[in-house]
């Protein structure tokens, strides 16, 4: 590998390159295409989880960039030998961590043509079909949800691709913001109030602190047990009466389908009917689960949706279509356009002055946007709507699985119900010949577990902590996972409980 050290070649000598050669284009598109198919047919052979050590690749890369071009076969070359071995790997079909971010042909496909078209969509003059395909397939996707009429462009809603959640969230978020500033005045943003549960994904935090929200009016309303952490109808009320008696102004909601510690399902409906009493935007973040609500069976999670005025899910997530790719439908896209337009003189033209087109870049925080409808598009058209249900029915079968072997032994517990295709667990305090609440050795007991399971690197999978209990997530989606890799990582649980069983000093204990 070159560095600044080597002898640089003669100045006009670098006129003989040229970075987008056809010829040459096609040879080193081949190379990587059959990099990767190799990469996939091999994923297996490496650990799940990267066993790297935090600055490995610094020792192994040169301190300084090459003077002098280096071929595509060396490159490759080091991206096997140095980058791999620090990649975890999430399309291994033994990654069962965090939520999935599955992939397919498809997604990958689309992301090369999106890349290589190389457009700057930001309104519809700068690529009309990039504009146009964007409100086609969120149209496309929108009916697939069953979502009403007035999330749809013919409803006089809209969708739009973001790059992630917090981006949608941080959107809307402005949009209501400024709604309810031209209504009390500018002056009275400290008194703006944001609301989601303790389950709520820190993206909301995060949209409130940009979005200028005082950080002291931004309320974790308290889940617990008895509702599956759900976020309660009655404490959402009562969070917001008490702001009101404090002289505040209650401001947005963000209900979620499929929180991320447990996969629980906010109550839409009643939340909705409760946040419309008090004037509060609504948003439903479904970034995992969402995709599911294709399947008529999994539809359910999101009735009440009629009564949000936004709702997002992330493709990336579980509809294999490649990061990023964030759908996210409102009923009024002119809030979002009055809080996040700007309109200078280069941007000008007719079709925008006509009103005719949308200009996507009103729609999200950046000027510049990408033609991620491209791949989503490809994704839907390649596999059909009823074997991307199919594909999503097989991942909650094989967690169903899962769910029953630890069902079938005494020494686990399901610490909440499975809603989706992820299943939470822990070894039970009964294992451990503990017979009362003793939380801390039961943590620290499964802590250890987990650690010693990825540290194995035959699978992968992370942990959650509600209600003071530690539980081990195990997530399918990876859209190479079979059911035998749910049988071989039900045999890693098992093998390391039993040494970690072994090892621990069984004490009965009573009150």
């Amino acid at each position: 590998m070159g560095s600044l050290g080597n002898d640089a070649l003669e100045a006009n000598s670098l006129f003989n390159l040229n970075p987008l050669d056809t010829e040459e284009f096609r040879r080193q598109g081949h190379m990587i295409i059959d990099f990767l198919a190799d990469y996939y047919r091999d994923i297996e052979k490496f650990p799940v989880r990267s066993q790297v050590q935090p600055g490995y690749l610094r020792k192994r890369l040169p301190e300084s960039a090459p003077c002098n071009p280096e071929s595509i076969e060396t490159i490759l070359q080091d991206v096997q030998n140095e980058i791999v071995p620090g990649i975890t790997h999430w399309q291994s079909p033994n990654y069962f961590a965090y939520f999935p971010s599955s992939g397919s042909i498809a997604g990958f496909l689309g992301e090369m043509l999106s890349t290589g078209f190389n457009v700057v969509g930001f309104n519809w003059m700068s690529s009309p079909a990039a504009t146009e395909l964007e409100s086609i397939v969120m149209d496309w996707f929108g009916k697939m949800l069953k979502l009403p009429n007035s999330f749809l462009f013919s409803g006089n809603g809209g969708g739009v691709l973001q790059g992630t959640t917090c981006e949608a969230i941080l959107c809307t978020l402005t949009a209501s913001r400024d709604q309810m500033l031209n209504k009390i005045g500018r002056d009275n943003i400290g008194k703006l109030v944001v609301y989601g549960s303790d389950q709520t994904h820190c993206a909301l935090q995060k949209a409130a602190q940009i979005a200028g929200i005082n950080p002291k009016n931004f309320r974790a309303v308290a889940t617990n047990k008895s509702t599956e952490f759900g976020l309660s109808p009655d404490a959402l009320e009562v969070a917001i009466q008490a702001d009101l008696e404090a002289g505040l102004v209650p401001l947005f909601l963000c209900a979620t389908v499929g929180t991320t510690s447990t996969t629980a399902v906010d109550p839409i409906s009643p939340l909705c009917d409760v946040a419309k009493e008090y004037g509060l935007w609504v948003h439903i973040d479904a970034a995992y689960a969402g995709s599911a609500c294709i399947c008529p069976e999994f539809r359910h999670f999101i009735d009440g949706v009629e009564k949000a005025d936004s709702f997002s899910l992330n493709a990336h997530k579980w509809f294999f279509t490649t990061l990023d790719c964030c759908c996210l439908w409102v009923k009024d896209p002119s809030a979002l356009v009055k809080a996040l337009s700007t309109n200078p003189e280069y941007l000008r033209n007719k079709a925008t002055e006509a009103r005719q087109v949308i200009d996507y870049k009103d729609w999200q925080i950046a000027l510049s946007r990408r033609f991620r409808s491209l791949k989503l598009w490809m994704v839907i058209r390649s596999y059909g709507v009823a074997n991307l249900r199919n594909y999503l029915r097989s991942h909650v079968k094989m967690a169903k699985q899962f769910e029953g072997l630890l069902v079938a032994d005494n020494r686990f517990e399901i610490v909440v119900p499975r809603t989706f295709a992820m299943v939470c667990f822990r070894v039970a305090p009964s294992a451990m010949g503990i017979t009362f609440n003793d939380e801390t050795n039961v943590n620290e007991l499964n802590t250890k577990l987990l650690e010693s399971m990825n540290m194995s690197g035959k699978v992968y999978m992370t942990h959650a902590v509600v209600g003071g209990v530690y539980m081990i997530r195990f997530a399918v989606g990876a859209t190479l996972t079979e059911e035998r890799h749910v049988s071989a990582a039900w045999k890693v649980v098992q093998e390391h409980t039993n040494t970690i069983l072994n090892s621990y000093p069984i004490r009965v204990r009573s009150n």
